[in-house]
């Protein structure tokens, strides 16, 4: 058994994805955890096939999920790896896994992978996601999720943070080959988003890492939300979109490519612009009444 790391990995009706996913990790032999949050498919039992350790809870958040996990599973291992059912572990980031040693890690806390994400089968090379760089691997009783946001998930650590750039993450979730699949998460990820930004104009909710622009991926992306929570509500998506399209190199994706972009990164963000503005209204009404 890998004495240096175990492996997290969040589940729900994902029979299609943990197979591809077990596979690539199997042979680092480390011990792996899945935390399913009431699958209907074969997702549990495929999990226990591979030997793996399962607890089911109940599906609020991603960040609240990931914070059940890190408290309920008795990780022994000095390093946890904390992955989404629908990632590949690819071979220049399994080697790097397999010769990890704990001892040459000192005073390093966590370390970032690089991702390549796709769409419908598209590498989406440009528009601001490759490279992409997640915490995923973070010293065990160190790590811990943000439970200051609804939707964007991360984990947060204390300490030195380094980066692998060479190894990467592959994620393609298959279940979105199915457009109305992506309409119907994403309407509910608006909700969350919607709801997450009002408290932050309410002061009721903080963010907990120090946005700097040069500083780690995390910090990095503090720093752009928090411009991009003072822009004005209807008129940020225009930008963003073209942010991504033109600055960012999005239209060098390709028709598929642009459709994400578009997707993702203008009708997503002005659905959540329209659920905020109601919220306010409703807000500004029990307020008059």
């Amino acid at each position: 058994m890998n004495r240096n790391f175990s492996f997290i990995i969040l589940t729900f009706n994902e029979e299609i994805h943990l197979p591809r996913l077990l596979n690539s990790i199997i042979a680092l032999g480390a011990q792996i955890y899945i935390l399913d949050s009431g699958s209907t498919d074969n997702t549990v039992q495929i999990a226990n096939d591979y030997k793996a350790e399962v607890k089911t809870n109940a599906f609020i958040n991603h960040p609240q999920q990931w914070d059940f996990a890190l408290k309920n599973f008795e990780i022994t291992t000095p390093w946890i790896i904390g992955l989404d059912a629908d990632q590949i572990v690819c071979e220049a980031l399994f080697q790097q896994l397999k010769d990890f040693r704990n001892e040459n890690y000192e005073g390093i806390n966590g370390i970032y992978f690089n991702r390549k994400n796709y769409f419908q089968g598209k590498w989406i090379r440009f528009g601001g996601y490759y490279p992409f760089y997640l915490l995923k691997m973070f010293r065990t009783g160190n790590g811990y999720s943000d439970l200051n946001e609804n939707m964007d998930h991360r984990f947060i650590v204390s300490g030195k943070t380094i980066i692998w750039k060479n190894g990467y993450l592959l994620e393609d979730n298959l279940k979105e080959y199915d457009i109305n699949f992506w309409y119907k998460k994403h309407e509910r990820y608006s909700d969350l988003i919607a709801i997450e930004e009002i408290d932050r104009r309410q002061k009721t909710r903080n963010q907990l890492i120090i946005p700097s622009l040069f500083g780690s991926p995390d910090e990095k992306r503090a720093w752009f939300k928090n411009i991009w929570w003072r822009l004005p509500l209807g008129f940020r998506p225009y930008l963003y979109f073209c942010y991504r399209i033109f600055f960012k190199l999005g239209i060098l994706d390709g028709l598929s490519g642009i459709r994400f972009h578009y997707l993702q990164g203008f009708w997503f963000r002005a659905k959540v612009d329209k659920k905020i503005m109601a919220l306010k209204n409703q807000m500004n009404q029990a307020t008059k009444s």
